[in-house]
């Protein structure tokens, strides 16, 4: 690959970076906290290109003041650049077109389970009451969380709000949210059974808010602690500018 190739490949990767990092696109594979990194990194790749492509220009410059090179010699042939350029086009695919965040093609490939912090929660004390109110808002994490491990039952007839997208699998509707750590790349997810049916028409990947109950002992390790939900009402929502819960 030329060097003028190199240069401007370097300069559009660290552009893209920045890019998401400022209008949030970022949020599709990282956590928040990641954002200054990103932005850093990014215009340390632009500067890094920046000054290279001065310093060939100037290196060119005085090569041709100086005169052509007797020593140099040229076989008169003209080799193809193209190969090297192609490589451009994914990284412009980035900067013009970020990915989506992941969906429901995820959830149904990748076994539900319940965070590892729930266990730390049942084992070190139990889970606290929920707060007052006729609807409780909730992470859908934590909803599973207590369906799977709270033996002293804070969820039972508790009417919550819960926010996720629609996955359809063989065995009914679910609302999902994918769980990460630090990145997209270890996301797992967390599920929801829908009970009434009121979600079957929904596109898959489509965000509902969802009041309702959940049904006690349904979450269990045989069904990837996907506890049942019995549905109240349901709204279509859009879709979240952070479409991971943590």
């Amino acid at each position: 690959m030329k060097r003028e190739t190199q240069n401007i490949l370097l300069i559009l990767l660290g552009g893209a970076l920045v890019k998401i990092a400022v209008n949030g696109d970022y949020l599709r594979y990282v956590k928040p906290a990641q954002q200054p990194w990103i932005i850093t990194g990014g215009a340390v790749m632009v500067l890094l290109g920046a000054v290279a492509i001065v310093r060939d220009l100037l290196a060119a410059r005085a090569k041709a003041a100086a005169g052509p090179d007797p020593g140099h010699d040229d076989d008169g042939h003209s080799h193809s650049a193209r190969p090297a350029w192609l490589l451009l086009v994914p990284v412009l695919a980035v900067f013009l077109v970020a990915p989506p965040a992941l969906g429901a093609d995820s959830v149904i490939r990748t076994e539900a389970r319940v965070p590892a912090s729930a266990a730390a929660a049942a084992n070190a004390a139990a889970f606290p009451p929920l707060p007052a109110g006729n609807v409780v808002p909730l992470a859908v994490n934590e909803f599973v969380s207590r369906a799977g491990w709270d033996a002293a039952g804070t969820l039972d007839r508790r009417t919550v709000s819960l926010t996720g997208f629609v996955v359809h699998t063989g065995g009914g509707t679910l609302l999902a949210r994918l769980v990460i750590s630090c990145c997209a790349a270890d996301a797992f997810p967390v599920t929801v059974h829908l009970r009434g049916g009121e979600a079957d028409h929904l596109a898959s990947d489509a965000w509902i808010q969802v009041t309702g109950q959940v049904v006690p002992g349904t979450a269990t390790k045989d069904n990837s602690y996907t506890p049942d939900f019995t549905l109240a009402s349901i709204t279509t929502v859009p879709a979240p500018k952070d479409p991971y819960e943590y």
